[in-house]
């Protein structure tokens, strides 16, 4: 049975149309589609791999399996879905634009509005988590219990809004996560540090080769304290040290892990493979007991961009949608107030 609308719709409960796929390694999957046998990877002049160059991961495809779906997809349902979120989404940028009632969403009807991407994963993965198998982080009950806290009483405090609302940081992996649009990332290597700019927020992570010990676990950090160092030709980052105030996910896409903690507990394990001049697979194992019953994997291929560019990200700490948002939940409580009063 062929789809019948694209993985991201299925994502949000309006997929009609489910198909079986029967399981294959995702190693094996995932490199048949976008590595090139005949490639070998480039070296620096520090001898090191050279992942150099802009690189971009927007996709169609969600963070978590819909129900039903197998973990992969074939050549001929990923063009056939490709082509038709291209199909409805000419659709809708050809409606006439719409106007909203306040409160409601601003803008995002059309896709001149975001850059979310038109293509599932290049590797026909059904979902960007690929351990445990079913495709679903395996969240413990009271982190998804803060998080719905969090999100009702959104506008009581600040501290109940999202990082990324606030302008703070994505975190890691967060800030490697695509979004709505502002998904490239640019990698810079010296011989003794690799860098990472992420186009979303202002966030650049500096991170030392070096097997020298991490910074005193009393210091605690939005993004962690990151050591990287190389296994043959990929590139491993290991990263903790973080603080409880960070959120593991802050787009919608990341679905249910939008708005879940990360904790003092959680460690990170990056795995960047470069398998063509166009792809690197990045990989990562996230560890955090005190919020998942047991380690879970994402994994997706970063496709170069060469011709991207990185414009300033302008937001900052303390913008004024946060005092605004909160002092707009302040008007509504004193117009439901003075109604109870009636």
């Amino acid at each position: 049975m062929q789809t019948s609308t694209s993985l991201r719709l299925c994502a949000v409960s309006l997929c009609v149309a489910l198909f079986t796929i029967a399981f294959s390694p995702l190693a094996t999957a995932q490199l048949s589609r976008v590595a090139d046998p005949n490639w070998s990877t480039p070296r620096t002049a520090d001898g090191h791999p050279d992942f150099q160059g802009m690189w971009g991961n927007k996709t169609l495809t969600p963070m978590e399996r819909p129900e039903g779906i197998g973990a992969f997809l074939s050549d001929e349902q990923i063009a056939n879905t490709n082509q038709e979120y291209i199909v409805a989404e000419a659709a809708r940028d050809a409606a006439p634009a719409q106007r909203y009632e306040a409160g409601g969403n601003i803008g995002g009807y059309g896709s001149y509005w975001l850059d979310a991407g038109d293509e599932v994963l290049s590797t026909g993965q059904t979902s960007l988590i690929v351990h445990p198998a079913n495709g679903r982080a395996p969240i413990k009950p009271w982190a998804l219990e803060a998080k719905a806290y969090n999100l009702a009483h959104n506008g009581d405090h600040y501290q109940h809004m999202s990082v990324w609302d606030r302008c703070l940081s994505r975190g890691v992996p967060g800030s490697m996560l695509p979004a709505g649009y502002n998904n490239a990332y640019r990698i810079v290597q010296t011989a003794d540090h690799i860098a990472i700019q992420h186009e979303m927020i202002h966030d650049v992570r500096i991170i030392p080769l070096t097997d020298q010990p991490y910074i005193h676990s009393t210091i605690k950090q939005w993004m962690g304290d990151s050591r990287a160092y190389f296994d043959g030709n990929v590139l491993v980052v290991e990263s903790k040290n973080f603080h409880n105030r960070g959120w593991i996910a802050s787009s919608g896409a990341g679905a249910r892990l939008k708005g879940i903690y990360t904790t003092t507990e959680q460690n990170v394990v990056e795995r960047f493979e470069r398998v063509s001049a166009e792809t690197i697979i990045w990989t990562v194992t996230i560890d955090d007991p005190s919020v998942y019953t047991e380690p879970w994997t994402i994994s997706m291929p970063l496709t170069a961009d060469p011709d991207y560019e990185i414009y300033e990200y302008a937001c900052h700490e303390g913008n004024y949608a946060v005092p605004n948002a909160l002092g707009g939940q302040r008007v509504i409580d004193a117009r439901g107030a003075a109604n109870q009063n009636d």
